[in-house]
Parts: C-alpha cells; structure tokens; sequence
C-alpha cells in the first residue's frame, strides 16, 4: 500500500553533489568540511572555520544560511535531519585552503552565492483548485484556535462557500476529534490521498494517518515540516472556495514552512482578552507581517461569561484585547465569541455548534456564522489570482 511517509531511498552521490555545488564565504563549501557521513535519514557534515571568521555575525549568518538550504535541497532525496558539527580554530591552525590571490580565477568560473533568497507569498503559484488559503493562527496555545477553525469552516459552508480544513498542528492534532473522525483513515487513489468527508467539509489531518490517539509524535523540525507539505500537495482536494488551516501555536519551522511554500491569502488571529495571551499573539502577528502575509482579521475568544445560573454576565479574562490588537495593527476585528460550556460540550462530542442539532445550530452558532459574513466581505481584495495550469 501507498505511504507518503516512508523513508525515501537515500542518494548519496546526490546528496554529496549537492554539496560540492556550495559555496561558503566565496570559496568551495568542502574546503571546510573535515568528515561527512550518512547513516539512515540523517547527514552528518563536520566542519573546520576560522575563528576569526565566525567572530563577524554577517559569516555566522552566512553559515545558517547555507544550513537551511542544504537541509532543503536534502529533504527530497531522503534526508530528514543534517547536522552540523562546527570546530572552531584559531587562523594558524584552521585547515583551509584558501584561493592564490596571485593567481587570476579562470573567466569559465562563477561563484553563486550559497543559497537562494527564500521564497516570497508573491511568488508561490496559487493551488489549481483551491481559491483562498486562510491560516487560522495564535502564537499561543489554549486560546481556542481549533475550536474556532472547525466552526469558521462549519459556518462558511453553511453560507454556500465549498470549504476543506487541513489540521497544520502536526504535534497535536485535535481537528479528527472535533469534527468526530477520529481514527477514520484517508483512501489513496493513484498515490493521494482523498481528503475524509465530514459536515461537508474537506478535511485532512496527521491524526488521520497515526494508529493511535496516544501515539506521541515526536519529529524534528525537517520531518514535521515534510509531512504538512505531503498533506498539502499530495492530497487530491476537490474545487474548494476556502482551505482553512488550523496552525499549531508558536512561530516556528511549520509556520516559516507554511509562510515560504503555501500560498495563503490571508491569516486570522485568535487571541483572548487577557495581557499575557496578547503578548505571544503580537509574535505571530508580527511574523506573518515579517513573510508578506496579510491579517485579515482577529477574533477575540473567550470574551464574555454568562452565569447559566443566575444570567450574570462577566469579562472573566479581562477586557478589551481584541480592540488593542486592532488599533495597534490596524486590523479589523471580525467577532467576539463567548467563554461557554456548551461550545466545549458540543467540540467534544465532534458535533461542533455550528451543526449541532441536526444541522441546526445551537445558541452559539449564531457567533461563528457572524465572523463568517465577515470574512466573505473583506476577502476580496486579498484574493490572489489561481494557477490553473499547476500539477502536482
């Protein structure tokens, strides 16, 4: 059976050439390297720098640089993990060689740079079947973003729009429980994967794919960000209006990933009220900001309590959150959403409140549907235009 998460067959001759190809500070990237060696998925690269050169920061930027490109151009030929090992030397005893300024460099011979500029979101061709790409982020953790990704994506269905969610947390995927399709496996046609229908959505998810709720998953960076790639392109999504992906908190390799390789059109942050969930939500703000990616909007969760004895209302989370985030960025704020059990309540029975009695809705649904409306008016002059003409 198809996996797209089996260990390709390692390359080694063209893991090496990749390598010979590099430049580092204009000379031969292997005039620096001591040892190289490949064992399962993982390139071990030993290398031997001038002290006095790694003393500038622009050359230790430089050596990043070139690390993240090698770790790139080595993920599709297999390598999940490169390793360099630095030795640091003091000039006289340093092994490098370094060119014979006497000597001319032949005309025939050109020095590239050691890696390309990363790609900007003006340059990444829209999917052929997917009009809009809306990252649902935080910055943080416990602020409700998958709870309201799932019931966004409910409530644009029910406005008429074709809508898919692709659950981006690939280290803690809660979508497949939220939307009751826990343990459900993806079919595979001609080696994709056909996303699992559910409430009329398009849904895809790494807890789709594990055996078990309880299995840990516990990949580094390269891998992780392998497989959201794999989810995204090697997926068979149907003509959709919107692709909302539920991003894991934090502003780490997924979300450089995300920002770098898929086009999104536009991101919405959940934040809450309270000072300290403001503070991380400012980072992922200022992130997407960083990778040329729009905020459309933000939705302040968790704003209000109402006692269900006695009816009194009360900001249990503090006030005014979502109105300093909007002033600060300039950016609209598209709802408020309630702190209420019965949103709980429903997203852990996989029922969320949008669809909740049979399709209905509950008390809260009207919340979601409202946010909803705001997004379909203020997409439009986010819109990128689609490639119709990419296959993958």
């Amino acid at each position: 059976m198809f996996n797209p998460f089996k260990k390709n067959k390692i390359n080694e001759k063209a893991i090496y050439q990749i390598l010979d190809e590099c430049t580092l500070y204009n000379q031969p990237f292997h005039h620096f390297i001591q040892k190289k060696n490949i064992h399962n998925d993982v390139l071990d690269i030993d290398l031997m720098i001038n002290t006095d050169i790694l003393d500038v920061d622009d050359n230790k930027k430089v050596l990043e640089d070139l690390y993240q490109a090698i770790c790139l151009k080595c993920q599709n030929l297999g390598i999940h993990e490169v390793n360099f090992n630095v030795a640091v030397a003091k000039k006289s005893a340093a092994k490098i060689h370094r060119p014979d300024s006497s000597k001319k460099i032949p005309t025939h011979t050109s020095i590239d740079k050691p890696t390309k500029p990363a790609p900007k979101q003006k340059d990444i061709p829209m999917h052929p079947r997917i009009t809009h790409i809306i990252a649902v982020a935080s910055g943080k953790g416990g602020v409700g973003k998958s709870t309201t990704s799932v019931n966004l994506a409910l409530a644009l269905k029910k406005l008429g729009a074709r809508v898919g969610i692709l659950d981006a947390d690939i280290y803690g995927p809660s979508v497949p429980d939220m939307l009751g399709v826990a343990g459900v496996k993806p079919q595979v046609e001609n080696e994709q994967f056909v996303p699992i229908e559910v409430y009329g959505l398009a849904t895809l998810s790494i807890g789709n794919l594990i055996d078990s709720d309880n299995t840990p998953i516990a990949w580094r960076g390269s891998k992780a960000t392998g497989a959201l790639m794999q989810l995204y392109e090697q997926t068979n999504w149907p003509n959709l209006d919107y692709l909302i992906i539920d991003m894991p908190p934090g502003t780490g390799d997924i979300q450089l990933t995300l920002a770098q390789r898929i086009p999104i059109t536009a991101a919405i942050i959940v934040t809450t009220p309270q000072h300290i969930a403001l503070l991380d939500v400012k980072k992922g703000v200022e992130l997407f900001g960083k990778t040329d990616i729009a905020v459309m909007g933000i939705v302040e969760n968790m704003a209000l309590h109402t006692c269900s004895n006695c009816g009194h209302t009360e900001a249990i989370f503090g006030e005014g959150g979502g109105d300093e985030m909007s002033k600060l960025y300039n950016i609209p704020l598209l709802g408020r959403l309630p702190l209420a059990a019965g949103i709980g309540r429903q997203i852990d029975q996989g029922v969320p409140s949008v669809v909740a009695y049979d399709g209905q809705g509950d008390e809260f649904a009207q919340y979601y549907m409202q946010i909803a409306q705001n997004i379909t008016k203020n997409i439009q002059p986010f819109s990128k235009k689609t490639d119709n003409k990419r296959i993958f």
